[in-house]
């Protein structure tokens, strides 16, 4: 493990999804205690998107964007709002100079699948039509996530592609989970890695499907065909339960014929990009706003 990232280990407590109320609680304690972005040079505004029920977004707005990103925080499918992700939004709107359209999602166990995916797919929808209000062009709307927002970002892709719904740039894909089967060689023997390991996964998996079977737009590893997918940047950590699936998911869609920039960071593990302190972490939030940047401008 990179020396800088090992140091943090202790601070981050062993947690389970048992009970998401606690879980919410202390996710949201360790999210405040992230440095606060430096939100200069862009207006940031709090709205409501128009869906059944309505979605609160929070939208990041650099000046001088000329494109957008509907963007999924992690959390496991049951952790997160709009204020946990605010550090990491408002740092990619910056380092891309996108419009970050940060999406309020519902949450499971309360809400399992598919409402956080009705929510995104609600989300991107308004975002591509109201471009011109967002002050970017319809053909430069990309989406993205951390983790369980990843995977959401994922899906709404291949549902965007099945109904021929509203055109993706791009989809920016960080430590993806994808796979409920979770029977790769990562996902069976990641069972003590900081943050994110096998019994945690497991148990995300259960609170999101809510005993329900597991379809493509569930579990995107899941997906016959990934062709017709928009452009793909994927990162993955060397010590994450999520690693092999998100590798194996990147050279199917290689294999499909979509473009993929793949990024496997060595020595580092799930949510390590949150240690804003370490070196390695702070090249991991760079080369997502950096590879966000490049497909938007293209």
């Amino acid at each position: 493990m990179d020396p800088e990232l090992e140091a943090f280990v202790p601070f981050f407590p062993r947690t389970d999804l048992t009970d998401p109320v606690t879980a919410r609680k202390n996710f949201a304690r360790l999210a405040a205690a992230v440095p606060a972005p430096d939100t200069t040079g862009m207006d940031i505004e709090d709205r409501t998107v128009p869906a059944d029920p309505p979605v609160r977004v929070r939208v990041y707005r650099p000046h001088g964007a000329r494109g957008a990103v509907v963007w999924l925080h992690g959390g496991g499918f049951l952790m997160g709002d709009l204020d946990t992700e605010h550090p990491w939004a408002a740092r990619i709107a910056a380092s891309s100079g996108a419009v970050v359209i940060s999406v309020d999602y519902r949450l499971a166990p309360e809400h399992p699948f598919p409402a956080a995916l009705d929510d995104a797919y609600a989300v991107l929808t308004w975002a591509v039509g109201h471009a011109a209000e967002l002050g970017v062009e319809p053909d430069r709307v990309a989406i993205g996530g951390h983790s369980a927002g990843a995977n959401l970002a994922a899906a709404v892709t291949l549902l965007a592609r099945d109904r021929q719904g509203p055109p993706i740039r791009f989809q920016l894909l960080n430590q993806p989970g994808l796979d409920d089967r979770q029977d790769s060689w990562s996902a069976v023997n990641f069972t003590e890695t900081p943050w994110f390991f096998r019994a945690k996964s497991l148990a995300s998996w259960r609170h999101y499907l809510g005993g329900g079977p597991a379809t493509a737009y569930a579990a995107p590893a899941r997906a016959e065909d990934l062709a017709g997918l928009p452009p793909a940047y994927l990162a993955t950590a060397e010590f994450d339960p999520n690693r092999d699936e998100g590798l194996a998911y990147a050279l199917r869609l290689l294999q499909a014929g979509v473009s993929v920039e793949i990024h496997q960071w060595p020595g580092a593990f799930h949510g390590s990009q949150a240690i804003l302190s370490a070196e390695i972490s702070q090249r991991q939030n760079e080369e997502l706003g950096a590879a966000l940047a490049r497909a938007l401008a293209g």
